[in-house]
């Protein structure tokens, strides 16, 4: 009988992944608050998407583009930029 493997996997999931759509809702929704970039980590770039929306009124454009970005991108493509890279902004 051969030993069992364990797949830490079994779903076939990408770790992170998950984190995805709740980013991108988060940013299309209340992107101004900066609540994405918190959700993923981010808390210097999230303090600056605040002060964003607040003295000029970008953030939130900002965000819906991000949102946008985020949701439009593959697994892969989302961790490996966002969650793995650690890429702040666009």
């Amino acid at each position: 009988m051969p030993p069992e493997t364990t797949n830490p996997n079994p779903a076939g999931k990408i770790p992170g992944a998950e984190k995805k759509l709740v980013a991108g809702l988060l940013a299309i929704l209340i992107g101004g608050l900066g609540v994405h970039k918190f959700y993923l980590g981010y808390t210097k770039e999230g303090v600056i998407q605040i002060l964003l929306s607040f003295l000029c009124g970008l953030g939130a454009l900002l965000a819906l583009i991000e949102g946008i970005l985020y949701l439009t991108k593959s697994d892969d493509e989302f961790v490996a930029t966002y969650v793995n890279g650690r890429k702040g902004w666009l």
